[in-house]
């Protein structure tokens, strides 16, 4: 009888300390409102007028200016316009969609088909993403794409949790690998949305170089097609040094290298943010990086009709 009693008032504590909880929406977190771009392509590849959409204040945008975040949406996503050789292209892997009585954000993988004159066929694989940050307009080449994702923004506080809802769907078979330049192959092993959060306290020295120790690190894969909407899913943030910890995997890593994300410097210029350490369990994080993806391998890696929605995005304090 005292065990019965004492698991009830234990699980009774437990509610109250998880219903005592704040949950703090992300600006622009429930997706609702959208910037629509209509771009008009070059001729050479058709001349047509394609939508582009951007998370940020209700608005309609005619031409092929580059964008730039609006208002106080802290979001950018992988939907580009490119420009090469004066050749504009437009790529959309991500869109509103509807949920309930309002929107969320709609990831999907797809083939990307150019066909330039009729003549020249290319078919590059793209996953949808969006994430906290900017990306940088126009796009003049397929290289080094993390040097065009200005990753992250200022940030000062320790969530213990990021929460969404989300329902995906995860064709059968096997992903495959196409980036435009030669044929296109099967890759091993199916694929899996992924999401992150991690927290840095990042520094810059005397040449513009900039540096982080990660403060707070949350990863995880979703590997399995969902039966409709999971409503506040939640995705812990750990601190401090977890290599030692059960749960950690080389995914959770430290960026650095060829993994590393780029942020722009003092001086204006893009330059990839080391991460050199973990950083002290109770540091204090200055920048905070939160991404959501329709793949989880490397670029051009995927399998098309992979569809992630989310919505109700937030921190968990």
């Amino acid at each position: 009888m005292k065990r019965i009693v004492l698991y009830a008032i234990t699980t009774l504590l437990f509610s109250v300390i998880i219903e005592a909880r704040t949950v703090e929406p992300l600006p622009y977190g429930n997706f609702d409102s959208w910037v629509t771009r209509n771009i008009k392509e070059s001729r050479i590849l058709g001349g047509d007028v394609r939508q582009c959409y951007a998370i940020g204040p209700e608005k309609t945008v005619d031409g092929d200016e580059p964008y730039s975040n609006r208002g106080t949406s802290p979001w950018a996503s992988s939907n580009v316009m490119a420009k090469v050789m004066g050749i504009t292209k437009v790529s959309t892997s991500v869109e509103p969609a509807t949920h309930g009585s309002g929107k969320c954000a709609r990831m999907y993988t797809k083939l990307e088909r150019c066909r330039a004159a009729g003549i020249i066929r290319i078919d590059v694989l793209v996953s949808g993403s969006i994430f906290l940050g900017e990306l940088l307009e126009p796009v003049k080449s397929t290289s080094n794409p993390y040097a065009k994702m200005d990753m992250g923004i200022p940030f000062g506080r320790r969530p213990v949790a990021l929460q969404y809802d989300y329902c995906l769907t995860i064709p059968p078979g096997n992903r495959i690998y196409s980036s435009g330049f030669g044929k296109k192959r099967t890759v091993k092993g199916r694929d899996a949305a992924e999401a992150f959060i991690y927290l840095q306290r990042r520094w810059e020295d005397a040449d513009g170089n900039i540096y982080a120790k990660r403060v707070g690190t949350g990863r995880e894969l979703i590997s399995k097609s969902s039966a409709g909407w999971i409503k506040g899913h939640t995705l812990p943030v750990h601190y401090g040094d977890i290599t030692g910890e059960s749960y950690y995997t080389d995914r959770m890593g430290l960026l650095d290298g060829d993994n590393a994300y780029y942020a722009r410097n003092s001086r204006g210029k893009m330059v990839p943010v080391h991460e050199i350490g973990w950083d002290s369990a109770d540091a204090t994080p200055t920048h905070m990086l939160v991404m959501f993806s329709s793949g989880s391998g490397e670029p051009y890696v995927g399998t098309p009709g992979m569809n992630f929605m989310v919505d109700n995005a937030a921190l968990v304090y």
